[in-house]
């Protein structure tokens, strides 16, 4: 882990190889905080993996669409390049899936390669040559993700939510669930414990949006986030965490933490505008579980109706 940290930059000062002491605990604070997880200093399943897929370049390896899917910077790299030339590779989160397989075949058609949808020598090197000297500002998969929203109902009427909880918060998520039928909107309880099987959920049940709550019982206030990474952002995810963060917070009562961006495994994960919202501490959220399903239905039906032009 040590190595790796130094590879990337992050030097674990004064603690000696094999030690985790606190340089090493600061250094893992400070990667984590780079890259949009949680802090806390542990070098946890998440943060491990986070820190393996960090020390892939573009050409490290060959990339192509496998079960479980590849993950790394280097994949990023290339849904970067792929969507910089106007190929759509779905949002940039370093996951070889069917969108960088499909934007990689059809880069290789216009290339007059062989359309394997495998990054070779000779893919990657044609994509370093065509890249060097065509820029386009922003990614095709930002502009698709602002036109999907700009043309979307502009109610929450047919609109399709998913809303999610982990535990503890069942009955808020059914409070929610009825307010937003009673706006027209189709929704999607979930309710497993594991994230990533609810991002996989929502995508399969192919949700307009998606709400997860979850309850921190350590600290009072409400902080929502949203998909954040590889210097690219969900540009739905966004808006509506602004718009909860303006609407949750007062109605609870409790202290407002501000929006954030973050590559947690569900907002990575999911393809569609996601947050999660923490709520605490649990006396408030089961006092005024009725407001904050009003608050949420009130945010979503607000962030439904933005204009995007």
């Amino acid at each position: 882990m040590q190595r790796r940290l130094r590879v990337l930059g992050f030097e674990p000062i004064a603690d000696p190889d094999g030690l985790f002491g606190p340089g090493t605990r600061a250094a893992v604070e400070a990667f984590q905080h780079r890259r949009g997880l949680r802090v806390d200093g542990v070098c946890g399943r998440q943060t491990w993996d986070t820190l393996v897929e960090a020390g892939y370049r573009l050409g490290d390896r060959f990339l192509y669409r496998r079960t479980p899917m590849l993950r790394g910077d280097d994949v990023a790299e290339l849904q970067q390049r792929l969507g910089a030339l106007g190929f759509h590779s779905g949002r940039v989160d370093g996951i070889f899936g069917d969108d960088t397989t499909a934007a990689l075949r059809e880069f290789q058609q216009n290339a007059g390669l062989p359309a394997d949808g495998i990054l070779g020598a000779d893919s990657l090197r044609e994509l370093l040559r065509v890249a060097a000297r065509d820029h386009v500002r922003e990614l095709v998969s930002t502009v698709r993700d602002r036109e999907l929203l700009r043309h979307a109902p502009p109610t929450l009427a047919g609109r399709h939510v998913a809303v999610g909880e982990v535990g503890g918060l069942g009955t808020t998520v059914n409070a929610l669930r009825r307010r937003l039928v009673t706006l027209g909107a189709r929704v999607t309880a979930l309710h497993h414990p594991d994230d990533s099987t609810q991002a996989h959920q929502a995508n399969a049940a192919g949700v307009d949006v998606y709400v997860g709550l979850r309850l921190d019982p350590e600290r009072p206030g409400c902080q929502t986030s949203f998909y954040a990474g590889y210097r690219n952002e969900s540009v739905g995810g966004r808006l509506l965490a602004e718009v909860v963060q303006r609407t949750v917070p007062s109605a609870l009562g409790v202290p407002n933490h501000q929006p954030r961006g973050m590559s947690l495994p569900l907002l990575r994960e999911t393809h569609m505008p996601a947050v999660v919202v923490e709520v605490g501490p649990a006396s408030v959220v089961v006092e005024h579980g009725p407001d904050l399903a009003d608050a949420l239905a009130a945010a979503l039906a607000t962030w439904a109706t933005t204009p995007w032009d």
